[in-house]
């Protein structure tokens, strides 16, 4: 498996792109209730991808996965530091979790089938994933300014039929709703605040705006500034300001043995 000089083992580079996550990539508090409702009883919880932390229950004890050391520097002082292993090669014995979970990671892992697999390996209990169903990635109205950054997120995402075959067993998927205050600052969570992705930082905490060229991502980013300016989002879309929540392609799916 190759990794870049800051360890990231998946599509991504964190080492360019993962300096100030933090500021827009904050748990969102209703997606960790669902996630800890998900995790049930669990007391030892192993999280793979973990990144800055987001979404660590306080009150169980965690171990945290992250290659990237970018993100491992990022980890709040209150939470156990991260080993430095990915997904696909877990270094912990057979069973040796109660549970475990993993938010906006998967589409970044090398193999999707041996990180899953190798997750299934150390859990004796549910596995709980926060990801996005690739097939409604490009309903979100930023595919009509951003296309090609919106195809770009829509591929790297693992179908649901291909993550519930890899996972097996007992599997249910169920869709978020993302809330209009969302804190975690994927593209979703601006559904009705469409200057925020003006803004540089927001879109460097999304990665795939990493994966177009930078005349394509100006020329997105300008467009977008042009119908926010000109009335014509507003127009289209402006109905989402006062809407307090917004279904798309966000799901919580949850594997029990």
């Amino acid at each position: 498996m190759t990794r870049t000089a800051d360890g990231s083992a998946g599509d991504a580079d964190y080492g360019t792109i993962g300096d100030g996550y933090t500021r827009y990539r904050r748990p969102e508090p209703s997606f960790e209730r669902a996630i800890r409702a998900a995790l049930g009883q669990a007391r030892t919880v192993l999280n793979v991808g973990a990144g800055a932390g987001s979404y660590e229950p306080r009150d169980r004890e965690v171990t945290a996965v992250e290659p990237s050391a970018t993100m491992r520097a990022q980890r709040p002082g209150d939470l156990p530091e991260a080993v430095d292993a990915s997904a696909e090669d877990l270094p912990f014995a057979d069973d040796a979790f109660d549970a475990a979970m993993a938010t906006f990671s998967v589409h970044q892992w090398a193999d999707l089938e041996r990180g899953l697999a190798e997750v299934r390996r150390v859990t004796r209990g549910p596995v709980v994933l926060l990801t996005c169903d690739p097939t409604r990635v490009e309903d979100l109205w930023l595919a009509e300014y951003a296309a090609e950054v919106m195809a770009t997120e829509a591929r790297r995402y693992p179908s649901l039929d291909r993550i519930t075959a890899a996972l097996g067993g007992d599997v249910t998927t169920t869709r978020l709703p993302i809330p209009f205050t969302c804190v975690d600052g994927f593209s979703e969570a601006y559904y009705g605040r469409p200057e925020r992705l003006l803004d540089p930082g927001a879109r460097k905490a999304n990665s795939a705006w990493a994966f177009v060229d930078e005349m394509t991502a100006a020329r997105s980013v300008n467009a977008l500034r042009t119908a926010i300016e000109d009335g014509s989002w507003d127009a289209r879309h402006g109905r989402l300001r006062v809407q307090p929540s917004y279904e798309g392609s966000l799901v919580l799916v949850v594997a029990r043995p």
